[in-house]
């Protein structure tokens, strides 16, 4: 046996890694979304919720998205909109929502003091500090909730081992086939991996998702607040694993939310996906290294080029097909109602090799390009470019 051989049939084996993925993640899936049924809603643990906004201008649909939270039907909450100045084109919308749904307790919150250099999290501290409640939920404002979403996301904090609770995405967009290729990933390639790690680390994650995150004030104040976090890139991230270090760990909800992405261009497409991979090598550098196995694309072609018999190189395509279809129909259109997948799973193979491109180019060094704001990343931490 030759070296080459050796070699040839290691990069065999390793290029079956992917589809042990989707494996895993089909498994995850049924686990996971078996638990609606499985657990109904407390209905008598209905806390007082302030929901937290953090805005900076107007997002696609912006009144539906916001509005999506203002018709859930709750007993008791209030909605925090943080804006930087009365300049900001969402402050029309914003009145709009008072004005058309004058039975909630809508306020709006104008400037905010610089603790950190993300904008993000210094309004989110001057919003904490003026709740009502004792619940914060923060949600970007691209996003959209339906009905039954706050009481469902509030429900696993009646458990007081609970530190936070967080939610899985899905994407809406104009059709277009940028923003199609970039929304596809939500369902089809972060939720496997998180339903993953939910699954093998015990029903439970050390981290947060930027778009839903709901913790309490004492747990919140017992990690130092969001003032320990507004100088951080990830802090989603920060939140969650703070949470979780301090023996409270963040539950993953049953109730998915939606992604309103904008239109957009490939080249914008594929910045945005390069940030979120970013976010992920300087928060967790091994689980961004790590999703090498999980690009079966190139595996699946690496397998066909090496393979010493046609049969086999048959069986990789086949595998590759049915697996990653499997893994995204269960996820994204069984699990959480993703009509993208439903519509254009064709899409799928390109959705990887875009994928695996935005990986690679992750590897680079990068500046953070946010809103009309320039960073630079070190120790976790955002550094500001003049």
């Amino acid at each position: 046996m030759t070296i080459w051989t050796v070699a040839r049939d290691a990069l065999l084996l390793l290029a079956l890694a992917p589809y042990v993925y989707y494996l895993l993640s089909i498994i995850a899936a049924s686990k996971f979304f078996s638990r609606k049924v499985a657990a109904p809603v407390p209905a008598a643990f209905t806390p007082g919720v302030s929901i937290l906004k953090p805005i900076r201008g107007l997002d696609r649909e912006t009144y539906q998205n916001y509005a999506s939270f203002c018709a859930q039907e709750y007993l008791e909450f209030e909605i925090l909109f943080c804006v930087s100045d009365e300049q900001d084109a969402a402050v029309a919308v914003i009145h709009q929502l008072i004005a058309d749904f004058p039975q909630r307790s809508i306020r709006l919150l104008v400037g905010c003091e610089p603790i950190g250099v993300s904008d993000k999290v210094n309004k989110l501290c001057r919003m904490a500090g003026e709740a009502r409640y004792d619940v914060l939920l923060v949600s970007d404002s691209d996003v959209r909730a339906e009905q039954g979403f706050l009481r469902t996301v509030v429900a696993p904090l009646a458990d007081p081992k609970v530190g936070g609770v967080t939610c899985l995405y899905r994407g809406i967009t104009d059709g277009s086939f940028a923003a199609d290729i970039e929304a596809m990933g939500s369902s089809a390639d972060f939720a496997p991996g998180v339903l993953s790690a939910w699954m093998l680390g015990g029903r439970q994650l050390d981290f947060m998702l930027g778009a839903v995150m709901v913790t309490t004030k004492d747990r919140l104040a017992a990690i130092g607040g969001f003032e320990s976090i507004a100088d951080y890139f990830c802090d989603d991230y920060e939140l969650g694993n703070r949470l979780a270090a301090s023996g409270t760990p963040v539950i993953l909800s049953t109730a998915p939310v939606s992604i309103v992405y904008p239109g957009t261009t490939l080249a914008e497409a594929f910045r945005h996906q390069v940030r979120w991979n970013l976010s992920i090598r300087y928060s967790r550098p091994l689980s961004h290294f790590g999703l090498i196995f999980s690009q079966g694309i190139f595996w699946t072609i690496l397998g066909i080029c090496l393979a010493p018999a046609n049969w086999m190189a048959y069986c990789y395509v086949i595998a590759y097909g049915l697996l990653r279809t499997d893994s995204a129909l269960s996820v994204g259109a069984r699990g959480m109602g993703d009509q993208l997948i439903r519509r254009k799973g064709w899409m799928l193979p390109i959705r990887d090799a875009f994928a695996f491109l935005v990986w690679l180019a992750s590897f680079f060094p990068q500046r953070i390009r946010w809103r009309d704001k320039t960073f630079l990343v070190r120790d976790k931490k955002l550094i500001a470019v003049p």
